[in-house]
Formats: structure tokens, sequence, C-alpha cells
């Protein structure tokens, strides 16, 4: 005998339904019209849309030619809670051709989101100096130099020269000052917080709107301050539970700001005053940055992460 076939597989419902879903995912038609056009209950075509996704004659693909992981950006961004992610689609064996591939994106990213009036901070890493070589326009806007000047051996610009260009590119005033992010004592960076070209970049801090930054994990060769300062100096951030270093702050994996005396001695944005940016854009990259990353979200001191595709997979089998 065969088998019993219900009216809702039947050729003529297979019809309708096609029908019904071509009306509402190509022609944009809502379910209230759709229902009205075909004389049926809004309740039958919903029925109807759902039966066509679960049974395979309506799929949904996504199909995107950029360099952005699309599947991986979504899950990751509703796994953390995050407005959203951009997880680049980048080799990553060279770390100079991944910080190139993320500033890339972040350039993107801020010629998208940045509007005229906004604040801007910026930190300082490699990667937002490849992102500066990548930006074209922005809208007008104010540009903030969120620490002071941590320089490298093998970069020779500082966090002064990428504010002033991007804000060259912007159109818009740029507050920096002369200062380094890490000083000898807790006097002298009380003292220098008094300077009228830090005190005036810095009363800005209370203005902004948007900022980027990087993550770095607290341990050496993962973080520019772990490897300016003394492996005494580490150990004691380390011990009092440091995890992740941005600005120039130390974060616990709570994502609390830590309070040593290395603190006392970094002139730059603290982690209060960066939670109440609107917009937090963080970048990061390398496989030791996961428990990092988590404390910046658990310490609300993210809204985007930019990142790439082995770091995305690890946050999510840790969050």
């Amino acid at each position: 005998m065969a088998a019993s076939r219900t009216p809702a597989s039947g050729p003529a419902q297979t019809v309708l339904a096609a029908k019904i879903a071509r009306r509402y995912y190509i022609d944009g038609v809502s379910k209230s019209d759709i229902a009205a056009e075909l004389g049926l209950s809004r309740f039958k075509v919903a029925r109807a849309l759902d039966r066509a996704r679960s049974s395979g004659l309506v799929r949904i693909e996504f199909h995107y030619d950029g360099d952005i992981d699309l599947a991986l950006s979504v899950e990751l961004s509703s796994r953390l809670g995050l407005r959203r992610c951009l997880v680049v689609d980048s080799p990553e064996g060279d770390d100079a051709a991944l910080r190139a591939n993320l500033g890339r994106v972040a350039a993107g990213l801020l010629e998208e989101i940045v509007e005229s009036d906004d604040v801007l901070g910026l930190s300082w890493s490699r990667t937002l100096l490849e992102m500066r070589s990548f930006l074209r326009e922005m809208a007008p806007c104010a540009v903030v130099q969120l620490s002071g000047v941590l320089s490298r051996p093998d970069v020779d610009e500082s966090s002064i020269d990428l504010v002033r260009d991007v804000a060259r590119t912007a159109g818009g005033p740029a507050y920096y000052f002369y200062a380094p992010m890490l000083v000898p004592d807790a006097e002298t960076a009380k003292s220098l917080r008094m300077q009228p070209e830090v005190a005036r970049a810095m009363a800005k801090f209370d203005e902004l709107t948007k900022a980027i930054v990087t993550v770095g994990a607290w341990m050496p060769g993962q973080s520019t301050v772990v490897d300016a300062i003394s492996p005494e100096e580490y150990e004691e951030a380390r011990a009092a539970g440091a995890v992740c270093e941005i600005a120039g702050m130390q974060l616990g994996a709570d994502g609390s700001q830590i309070n040593t005396p290395l603190s006392e001695r970094v002139i730059g944005i603290d982690a209060g005053r960066l939670r109440q940016v609107p917009e937090i854009v963080v970048i990061a990259y390398g496989g030791e940055k996961v428990a990092a990353v988590i404390a910046a979200v658990r310490g609300h001191l993210m809204t985007t992460l930019i990142t790439h595709g082995s770091l995305a997979r690890a946050l999510l089998a840790a969050a």
C-alpha cells in the first residue's frame, strides 16, 4: 500500500509555499499583505514560510567575496554579547601581514562608523599604524591621544604621529601630548598630568564618543608595556591578577583595573573613563590573548572586536 501523504506535502501546497516564499523573500512583501493577496490568514502564511525553510524548499545563503568571515563574525558577536565582531579571513603565519589585514578592516570600519562631531580616541600599536595607512577619508572629527608615548626599537613612529595623521585625514583637530606612557614614579606622573598640553588632551577623555585600542596579554612578547618594564614590575602586576593590558592599564580576569605602583606611573586613560565611551573598538591577534580579550569583554571595555580566525575560534571555545 502506498504511504499516505498529508495535504501539506502535496504539489499544490508546495507550489503555494514557493509562491509565498518568493513574495516574501524576493519581492519583500509583508506577511500581512501576502495573506490579503492570497486570501489566507497571516498564521497560514507564516507556517508556509516555516515549512519552506525546514523542508529545504527555501535555503538562505550568505555570499560575500570580501575578507571577513561572516559566519564566524556573527557567531562570535552573539557568544560574546558584543555589538559586532569582524573576523578577518587572513593568513596567520606572518604577523606583519596579519597586522596589515586587521588594520585595513579597522580603517574601513572607522570610515563607516565615524560621524561628524565625533571625538575619537586612539591608543598606539603597530596595528593602528597599519590602520592609519589604509584610511582614505573620514567624517570631520576630533582625534585624541589616549596614552603617552611608548616606543619600540623596530618602530619609528609614535602615538603622536598616529593621532596627527588620522586627524589630518579626518580634517579635525588633534589632541596630543609629548609625554611618555611610563614615567619613573607617581609624583612625576602627577606633575606631567598637570602640564597644559597633557591636561588639554586628557580633558577630552570625558567627551569621547568612539575609541579604538589594541589588547595585550600580560606576558612577555604579548604586550608592549610588559616588554618595557622590569621583570620585578611584571611579576608584581601578574601576582596581583593582571591578565590584560589596554593603553597601559592592567586588567584582571574579571575586567577590573589592577592598581599597582606601576599603574600609578602610567600617563593615559583609565578603565573607568574608557568604559564610558559609547563605541570601543578593540583589535586583538595572537593565540595567547584569549584571556585578555575575555577580560576586556567582562570589564565592558569593548563593543566591537576585530580579530582573526584562530583567535575567534579559541574565544568561542573558551566563552
